[in-house]
């Protein structure tokens, strides 16, 4: 536990070294935009279809479960907002954290890893060179870009799913669906899953960049270090999703909109 906490210090201390480096390349338009652009790019092709393809069960099962849950109570017409909401606020940040967590972050922490391994860090860092800022910060921005837009493909593929799923199989008619929809869903949710989504996308990409840069060992450090990324991101994630969800129900409680 001990080891695991500090574990978790070590990365969190990096990506706050992170922030700052990049903060000041943009500042001094020195940032490296190509390779945030390289990195932002195989970010999407590792996870958007498989964040397709988890979206549109996840909507299926949300729906199909609220709706046998809300028919029983005589309240059809509410199985819109319950599903919707159920997505926005929950499903898309977790499905896109666990989508960077498992795909992006064993990528990206196996790149680093077998770059320690061969002691090509150690080159830049006798070059005079920082690891972080040259490795870790397009890394962080790209992942920060992809977060967010994860996030709205899987609401919109999650929402469009538990629609198909209420009108085909509850007999919901889709006035009623979308009216209960929108009449509870606000602004502030759907600013709330684009905060959680870039919040969970740093998590899990300085996680990553940790464990990469850590590794030692050989290819058996480098596998070690992706299974304790994947495993630390989701965890982290899982845990900091119960925080924030019990501040943002205190400060903003489901209302009509």
């Amino acid at each position: 536990m001990l080891s695991s906490l500090a574990t978790f210090g070590r990365a969190l201390r990096m990506g706050a070294h992170a922030v700052r480096v990049g903060t000041g390349d943009l500042l001094r338009l020195r940032f490296q935009t190509h390779e945030t652009l390289t990195q932002a790019w195989f970010l999407i092709k590792v996870t958007a279809i498989p964040s397709i393809l988890m979206a549109i069960p996840f909507g299926v099962i949300i729906s199909a479960q609220v709706g046998n849950i809300v028919s029983q109570l005589g309240a059809d017409s509410m199985i819109g907002a319950a599903g919707g909401l159920g997505v926005i606020k929950q499903g898309a940040p977790m499905a896109s954290a666990m989508m960077l967590g498992g795909a992006g972050a064993a990528a990206i922490a196996a790149d680093l890893g077998a770059r320690t391994v061969r002691e090509e860090v150690d080159a830049m860092r006798v070059m005079g060179v920082d690891p972080v800022q040259r490795l870790v910060v397009p890394r962080i921005a790209a992942m920060m870009l992809i977060a967010p837009l994860l996030n709205i493909l899987i609401v919109v593929v999650g929402i469009a799913a538990g629609f198909l799923v209420a009108v085909t199989a509850l007999d919901v008619t889709p006035g009623s669906y979308w009216a209960s929809f929108g009449a509870f869903t606000t602004t502030i949710d759907i600013w709330v899953s684009l905060v959680k989504a870039l919040i969970f996308g740093f998590l899990v990409v300085v996680i990553a960049c940790q464990r990469g840069l850590e590794a030692k060992g050989g290819p058996r450090g480098v596998a070690d270090g992706v299974n304790a990324a994947v495993v630390m991101s989701v965890a982290a994630v899982a845990v900091l999703n119960t925080a924030i969800t019990q501040v943002v129900t205190m400060f903003f409680p489901v209302r009509m909109a």
